[in-house]
């Protein structure tokens, strides 16, 4: 963390850097176990964060809450983050069934926009987890991965590009044309998850 973020964070800062840390471990283990009896590498990719004190602060502001660190951490879900990005669709769920699976932590909330897709044609899948910490003043803290694939993970760049971007022509048309790659690129996630197994059936 540089230093305007230990700030904010303070004395707690050491354990969401510990808690990151063992989320990642915990999640580089289950791939490598799931790696080992399978073909190919499930994840292309994994990211991780810690929210920042701006983003932080500005989602306890929208929710009309204090924006101290701690009832931030009281509250939100996503202080932790995680994103795993893999090659098929059904390379998400082997990885999922095996999150449930792990005693680090305990799934409370599995959001599955890829079966159900958002609106404007997001498709992810989103698990809550409650992370356990030896810090006196949480029991656990709510954390989350988040699950797509390469052409997902690809969608949401473009869409969150555009939903930060000011004063876009044309947006209305580029909000339908979004929608409308979600729709194509998700058939042709679901085709190739279909040739795959046809392949490792032979």
């Amino acid at each position: 963390m540089d230093e305007k973020e230990l700030e904010y964070y303070g004395e707690y800062a050491e354990m969401l850097e510990n808690s990151q840390n063992l989320m990642l471990e915990e999640i580089n283990k289950i791939l490598d176990d799931i790696n080992g009896a399978t073909t190919h590498k499930l994840a292309e990719h994994i990211r991780s964060r810690i929210k920042s004190s701006e983003s932080m602060k500005e989602k306890l502001r929208r929710r009309g809450i204090s924006e101290d660190v701690k009832s931030g951490l009281e509250i939100l879900s996503d202080v932790i983050g995680v994103r795993i990005v893999t090659h098929f669709v059904g390379d998400v769920y082997a990885i999922l069934d095996e999150i449930k699976k792990s005693e680090v932590w305990t799934v409370d909330t599995v959001k599955d926009y890829i079966s159900n897709p958002k609106q404007n044609g997001y498709r992810s899948l989103h698990v809550i987890l409650r992370l356990r910490t030896t810090c006196p003043d949480f029991e656990y803290i709510m954390t989350e991965i988040q699950l797509r694939t390469i052409a997902m993970d690809c969608w949401a760049s473009l869409e969150h590009q555009m939903k930060y971007k000011k004063n876009i022509k044309n947006a209305d048309l580029i909000v339908d044309e979004l929608k409308r790659c979600a729709d194509e690129m998700a058939s042709t996630d679901l085709s190739m998850q279909t040739i795959r197994e046809m392949i490792e059936s032979q």
